[in-house]
């Protein structure tokens, strides 16, 4: 089945050179002009990935990731801005986006961003093919088939990066995860200097699975290194 994307861009020469390309790599595109069309059809359609301008009218980019990670915790999100300020890029991750590129960008690196983001999925998808994967540590349990996680008998409500985060630990108990690391293997690129989004994903995800978060038994930082999942190997 060709993956359907959505281009939310309101410069209808950009919007149109985007969808061009994306069509010549062979995946559907529709576009959006603004943030209330994008939410009704992302409500009505379904689509494979989203490439949302940040400059919008009536509602930004930052409220459509938002409102779609609300509806939604799987969809990519690649986010396009020409606002290149770090808080805007942190921002735009913390709201639930897989990517960020900044305007003006190449036609061929944003094909590229949306190639690693499929395969990122499919990669996924096989990890967790048939069977998936059952993960257990004490009164904490993980399955990446229902992307569900049980804490004491109750399920916890996490965003789909804060699924992809714990699981990453569970997988490798007591191995240090550099920063770096983490956002390479849950976030797929390297982003130099946002070490914040793992450090706020990770302050949340232990209000949510930690018996008391300012003092951590499961996610334990490791200083001046990152952080590890349990006691050390």
């Amino acid at each position: 089945m060709t993956k359907k994307i959505l281009i939310v861009e309101d410069e209808p020469d950009i919007a149109d050179v985007i969808a061009i390309h994306l069509s010549d790599l062979g995946y559907r595109t529709e576009i959006a002009s603004s943030g209330a069309d994008a939410l009704d059809r992302v409500e009505r359609d379904g689509f494979s990935l989203v490439v949302l301008d940040i400059m919008l009218p009536e509602m930004d980019g930052f409220e459509v990731c938002k409102r779609i990670r609300a509806r939604d915790r799987r969809i990519p999100i690649l986010v396009l801005s020409a606002r290149t300020e770090e808080v805007d890029r942190i921002l735009g991750l913390e709201l639930g986006a897989d990517a960020y590129m900044t305007k003006p960008f190449s036609i061929r690196e944003l094909g590229a961003r949306v190639k690693s983001i499929y395969r990122r999925i499919e990669v996924d998808r096989e990890e967790s093919a048939p069977m998936g994967e059952h993960f257990s540590f004490g009164a904490l349990e993980a399955n990446t088939t229902k992307r569900l996680v049980i804490r004491s008998g109750q399920p916890v409500d996490l965003t789909a990066k804060e699924f992809d985060l714990l699981v990453t630990f569970m997988r490798h108990p007591g191995k240090v995860f550099t920063r770096s690391e983490l956002l390479e293997l849950v976030w797929g690129y390297e982003y130099e200097g946002y070490s914040h989004t793992v450090n706020s994903h990770i302050n949340r995800l232990r209000r949510k699975i930690e018996d008391t978060p300012a003092d951590p038994r499961l996610i334990q930082t490791v200083w001046g290194v990152g952080y590890r999942f349990g006691p050390a190997i």
